[in-house]
């Protein structure tokens, strides 16, 4: 099965091509990867023409003017250029390890989606990491990120490449399998039904908003947070504002308590 994969990127090709060179090294490169750029200078294309000249990824960039943080706008443009039914949602901050379109493909169900999470790096462990760490797997591997700059914890667990491991952790952990925007994926066409990202939303929830309206209309997610690896590279939130916030928080609540499966302000503006 092919399918699309989408992430969003801003100002930030350093960081996105260690994203790209993730996706190259993957054991499964059948599926389209569609960038989608909230704005970005000509640094981040000069960043994916340059990346281009050195793998055979099937590349789709679309871009839009910058507006502000508008990743909801960017990324329903995104999946009106995808052509696979099933789609692949990450960012362009989290480099994935090399089964992760893999490990994706594999739990896919009808009727459901996919909830999978991330390993958070400090930025000195962020900036280490190269084109080198990321082909031989060592950026993944626990002994060599504590050796440069991250802390042993608990969390290191995420990384286990032991499957049994992974089962167990997956079904005993806490944390609900929510539409998480670094590490998710679901079926097209539930996406559309759901009308895709609601553009109100700035940052803060709007991925989560998106799966909420996925369970109200019956699609479960399923968890995989220690199945399917990425790392998150650090970085500065700026464009965080108490605002944005607090709008996200009402819009959220309202599709809560009304149920709603569909938003007004998606793919389609009714």
């Amino acid at each position: 099965m092919k399918i699309s994969v989408i992430f969003t990127t801003y100002n930030s090709p350093v960081w996105l091509e260690k994203v790209l060179w993730g996706f190259h090294y993957q054991t499964d490169k059948n599926f389209e990867l569609i960038i989608a750029d909230d704005g970005s200078t000509t640094d981040t294309k000069a960043c994916i023409d340059r990346f281009s000249q050195s793998s055979d990824l099937d590349i789709k960039h679309v871009w839009q003017e910058d507006e502000g943080f508008q990743k909801s706008r960017i990324m329903n443009k995104a999946l009106l250029v995808s052509t696979c039914d099933y789609v692949l949602f990450t960012d362009g901050d989290c480099i994935p390890r090399r089964d992760f379109v893999a490990v994706h493909k594999a739990h896919a169900r009808p009727g459901k989606f996919l909830s999978g999470g991330y390993f958070k790096l400090p930025m000195p462990t962020s900036d280490l990491i190269s084109q080198q760490h990321i082909a031989s797997g060592q950026a993944f591997e626990r002994d060599w990120l504590v050796k440069n700059g991250v802390k042993r914890n608990r969390k290191l667990g995420k990384l286990t490449t032991l499957q049994w491991k992974r089962v167990i952790l997956n079904s005993v952990t806490p944390a609900k399998p929510t539409w998480n925007g670094h590490n998710a994926s679901g079926w097209r066409e539930d996406i559309f039904a759901v009308n895709g990202f609601d553009e109100r939303m700035q940052y803060g929830g709007q991925d989560r908003e998106l799966g909420e309206r996925l369970m109200n209309r019956g699609v479960r997610g399923i968890q995989i947070r220690y199945s399917a690896a990425c790392l998150h590279l650090e970085h500065d939130h700026s464009y965080v504002k108490p605002e944005m916030i607090a709008k996200n928080k009402a819009i959220r609540a309202t599709t809560k308590s009304n149920k709603l499966t569909r938003t007004a302000y998606g793919i389609i503006k009714d």
